[in-house]
């Protein structure tokens, strides 16, 4: 029994048989209006895929993107016509007929008639005509959107079919990028700082005799009143180095948001009309 994943996924793969024979191309399952389980399959067949035959699917089986049925070519090119979007139980059992699913289970002479209970109470169990056994149940086509939901959620109208698309759902995913560690090192670089340095330059004063000025006393080692030597003094830079606080520094983590463009493939489902032409009668 397929699950309603390979339900979703067998529409438009192609069908074959026990034997390996290609039968034709999935269109869409009919499902059990209690049960949700796919029964009947629609299958295109054909040179260009205009025939539609409804083939058992209760063992078919989702194989390498393919189906598998239980039933040759032949007995599905066979298969009488019925609707292929919604089975009435007479054309269920006229189908479980051909394909030979009619058999019921001796239950012994003292076997009566199965209870009816729920909702079975209120559904029609009369035999169909020719004396053919009682339908099961009733079954709704579904398309690829509606095998993919539960039963009681799928569109049963009949006529409509639910057209669905695949739709890009982006979900984030958080995980380590990389790792931080802090360290210190020194850097050198070279500063320059313009100071000002003085020296003492000898300058000559004139002055008038009878000038009120009071001459530094000086000592003279010759007759002439000027000293022997004279001491001049210079200033000179002297560099040196001191380490100093001059900030703090504080981790933290902030959270960065940028834009990312995210690409897929996603597919959809696209609604044709399939014309058959018939040849205009010959006067």
């Amino acid at each position: 029994m397929l699950s309603e994943r390979e339900l979703s996924a067998a529409i438009g793969s192609t069908a074959y048989g026990p034997d390996g024979e290609k039968i034709g191309t999935v269109e869409h399952f009919f499902t059990d209006d209690r049960t949700g389980a796919a029964t009947w399959v629609a299958v295109s067949t054909g040179l260009f895929g205009t025939r539609h035959s409804v083939v058992p699917a209760a063992d078919a089986t989702l194989t390498e993107g393919s189906v598998r049925l239980p039933v040759t070519r032949d007995a599905v090119r066979a298969a009488p016509a019925v609707p292929d979007q919604h089975l009435a139980p007479e054309d269920e059992a006229l189908l479980r007929r051909h394909y030979g699913l009619d058999a019921i289970p001796d239950a012994g002479p003292d076997a009566g008639p199965a209870p009816v209970t729920g909702d079975d109470a209120t559904r029609d169990l009369s035999l169909p005509p020719q004396g053919a056994p009682a339908a099961r149940h009733d079954t709704v086509a579904v398309d690829r959107a509606a095998a993919a939901v539960p039963p009681a959620t799928a569109d049963r109208t009949d006529g409509a079919m639910t057209r669905s698309e695949e739709q890009l759902r982006v979900t984030l995913q958080r995980h380590p990028a990389k790792r931080v560690r802090v360290v210190k090192y020194v850097v050198t670089e070279e500063v320059t700082v313009t100071v000002p340095v003085r020296r003492e330059e000898i300058r000559v004063e004139e002055l008038p005799l009878d000038a009120d000025t009071a001459a530094p006393s000086v000592r003279t080692g010759t007759g002439t009143g000027l000293p022997e030597v004279i001491v001049l003094h210079a200033e000179r830079p002297v560099v040196t180095t001191e380490v100093v606080p001059v900030e703090r520094v504080l981790l933290r983590t902030e959270v960065v948001t940028e834009h990312v463009q995210v690409r897929d493939t996603v597919r959809r489902e696209r609604v044709d009309v399939d014309t058959d032409g018939v040849a205009a009668p010959r006067t």
